[in-house]
């Protein structure tokens, strides 16, 4: 069975998406700009024959309209945390990946860097610069609960969901910065993927504020 990546997105709608963004560039500007990079990293990932890809959209039944041939799922009720879980849990029979669509650093290469190295641990973590984490993937072997119990939205949303990870073998990819404000926009310097290390703990960011 081939991995899965899975993208967790809100749906392109104007006043819905990007909302710390939009108060600094406007709400128009804000749906381009994730529009823009959420179509980016969908046709780098679909270029892939490693694994598949599916667009998790919230909210449920939301309708996306995106000029791009992809399996489309809702990513359920409840916060990210229980959204992700309930990911993980759809494809439980196979590697699986969970990455935010904000990033604007973020191609297909980190994807395969993250499935080759769950060849020696339970999990990677992408983290981001602001304490939170762009990627999660999990192989088989996986906490019942690896999302619990986190501050979402907040620095401290890796360091809460690594502990879910305790006697697990977890590596980290390497650090990336989401665009939540204006002051993130600036091109960032791209660095090659690297094969992930070991580490100790892991976070997501909640991508539907």
């Amino acid at each position: 069975m081939r991995d899965t990546v899975v993208v967790f997105t809100r749906a392109p709608r104007l006043g819905t998406v990007k909302r710390r963004l939009a108060r600094d560039i406007g709400q128009r500007a804000a749906l381009r700009f994730h529009t823009a990079t959420l179509l980016r990293l969908l046709r780098d990932l679909l270029r892939e024959r490693r694994f598949r890809t599916v667009l998790a959209l919230t909210p449920d039944g939301a309708r996306d309209r995106l000029p791009v041939r992809v399996a489309r799922v809702a990513q359920g009720r409840g916060d990210i945390g229980q959204r992700m879980a309930t990911a993980c849990r759809r494809f439980r029979r196979g590697n699986v990946a969970i990455i935010g669509s904000d990033i604007p650093d973020a191609t297909a290469a980190d994807l395969r860097a993250a499935f080759r190295a769950l060849g020696r641990y339970d999990a990677v973590f992408g983290p981001a610069e602001d304490g939170g984490y762009w990627l999660v993937a999990l192989g088989r072997r996986r906490p019942a609960q690896p999302f619990v119990n986190a501050r979402w939205s907040t620095m401290h949303a890796l360091a809460d969901t690594l502990r879910n990870f305790r006697g697990y073998r977890v590596a980290r990819s390497r650090v990336l910065r989401d665009v939540d404000t204006a002051c993130d926009l600036p091109a960032h310097p791209r660095r090659s993927p690297t094969v992930p290390g070991e580490s100790t703990g892991a976070h997501v960011k909640d991508e539907t504020r």
